[in-house]
């Protein structure tokens, strides 16, 4: 098949950023040859909702904290929102992912760069739900002309390579850890697919607007809004979810908000030699006097140092209804490391 070709172009400017960055984004846009198939859906992001910031006399701060590439730590954020399998008022199993979509920013300006998307044909749960359909706006004929999900990782590595974003200097943002720690993983894992190991490092962006609006209970199209900006699109079509969480996520960025990775699937380190065997007599954990107290137990850190997570055995046999404390850092396999404490 011959090579396509996809122009990599950038949307309208935004006035708050300064000459310099202007004269880097209007530079004549470069062709990148991309051996794909053409079910892919590759578009653009003009079409993305334009800023409006909230404060209007707070235009500018962002041109003014841009960063050189060597103290950035991140060159560009890949914006993902997956659509996948579901039925009303009960669970699928298992899920599967029916849309990926991509939205490419740059992390110095804030610039929607490019987007990607291409439908994944489910395997276990072929027809979709008339639900699914409703609630997504995707339908039959599209995942029927969809690619197998590790297509669709192949096609996205290859893009990402096109639009010139090194894998090592890109940071995965998502609104809340469903898609990388959830959804991807799982999938991944039941289907015995290798995923790029970007996606195992996220920041749920919802994790910074909370730190500059305050924590409330609200989906993406209301803290889009309540960013100042205009919602556009379909809520639930991954695409247009993408492009507005890469406009919030920009808005943010313009508000002098630290955006940093939140999320994670990569193991800690293993442990040093010399404080193995101490690992295997009592928790490493400098709050473990007060694990033992009953109640107190559940402000006590595992060595993954997130806080546990207390449950009560419910198989059949004399430790039924104990208590007990275990890794509070939990994944799709299990937990990350293997604190245990019994409930005093």
């Amino acid at each position: 098949m011959a090579p396509l070709y996809i122009l990599i172009t950038v949307p309208r400017i935004p006035s708050q950023f300064s000459s310099h960055a202007k004269q880097i984004l209007t530079q004549p846009a470069r062709s990148f040859p991309l051996a794909i198939s053409a079910q892919a859906m590759l578009c653009l992001s003009c079409s993305a909702a334009p800023f409006q910031p909230a404060d209007p006399a707070s235009r500018g701060g962002m041109a003014s904290q841009q960063l050189s590439s060597r103290t950035r730590e991140f060159d560009h954020f890949v914006v993902v929102d997956f659509e996948a399998t579901c039925e009303r008022n009960s669970k699928i199993y298992p899920q599967e992912i029916i849309e990926f979509p991509a939205v490419l920013v740059d992390a110095a300006t804030g610039g929607l760069v490019a987007s990607f998307r291409t439908y994944v044909k489910p395997r276990h749960h072929p027809r979709l739900t008339a639900f699914c359909s409703e609630l997504t706006g995707i339908q039959q004929e599209q995942v029927d002309g969809g690619v197998d999900l590790a297509t669709a990782l192949a096609m996205h590595d290859e893009w990402l390579a096109a639009a010139g974003a090194a894998k090592n200097r890109l940071a995965v943002v998502t609104w809340g850890d469903w898609d990388c720690r959830t959804m991807l993983e799982s999938e991944c894992s039941f289907k015995g697919l290798a995923k790029p190991a970007y996606f195992n490092r996220w920041i749920n962006l919802r994790i910074p607007f909370e730190a500059a609006f305050g924590a409330a209970r609200r989906n993406l199209q209301e803290a889009v809004r309540e960013a100042g900006l205009q919602w556009s699109g379909r809520l639930h079509c991954g695409l247009d979810d993408a492009r507005n969480t890469a406009c919030l996520l920009a808005e943010l960025m313009r508000r002098g908000v630290p955006i940093s990775i939140t999320g994670s699937l990569v193991p800690p380190p293993p442990p040093e030699p010399e404080l193995q065997v101490q690992q295997q007599l009592s928790p490493a954990n400098h709050n473990f006097p007060w694990c033992v107290g009953g109640a107190a137990a559940t402000e006590c850190c595992c060595y993954c140092g997130v806080a546990v997570r207390g449950d009560v055995v419910t198989a059949p046999g004399p430790m039924q209804g104990r208590g007990f404390f275990s890794c509070g850092n939990w994944t799709p396999l299990g937990p990350m490391c293997p604190f245990f404490l019994w409930a005093a």
